[in-house]
């Protein structure tokens, strides 16, 4: 059985997540450890619903995760909530499961009265745009190349 859970529910794959985001996407914040990443994700099991982070099972097994996050780029605090930490673990992708993560994130702030949602990629923008993203300017950002995205919600 597949299904998307809340990590507030099951708090015990937040060090797998950890472990899995900084592997992917560490060399965007050389200066953070993993365990920097885990503490920063603890705040996501609060009771408000930005932060949070859903997890996508198959059965016991995480497969991936995507977040809704105040904030997700230091030079553009005018910008938010941001879509971030889609992830699906390698074995398992190309399957459908990370249009899953981000369509529950969408219906999710939809049903939180959110109009606008930001994310950026350093190379998946042809992804998102087949979900409804359109690009608002491609950057440099921490030694990367990436593209700020935006996609207007409708309730």
């Amino acid at each position: 059985m597949e299904y998307i859970t809340d990590l507030r529910d099951e708090p015990e794959h937040l060090g797998l997540l950890a472990q899995w985001h900084h592997l992917e996407w560490s060399y965007l914040n050389p200066d953070r450890t993993q365990a920097d990443r885990a503490e920063k994700m603890k705040g996501y099991l609060g009771e408000h619903f930005i932060p949070s982070t859903y997890v996508f099972k198959k059965g016991a097994t995480v497969l991936g995760s995507a977040a809704v996050v105040e904030s997700d780029m230091d030079t553009h605090p005018e910008l938010g909530p941001w879509l971030a930490g889609v992830y699906v673990h390698a074995d398992h992708r190309q399957q459908g499961i990370g249009s899953i993560l981000v369509k529950h994130i969408m219906n999710k702030c939809i049903e939180n009265a959110i109009t606008d949602l930001y994310l950026f990629t350093p190379g998946q923008s042809e992804f998102y745009e087949q979900l409804g993203w359109r690009t608002l300017k491609t950057e440099e950002y921490r030694g990367s190349l990436v593209t700020i995205m935006t996609l207007p919600l409708k309730s």
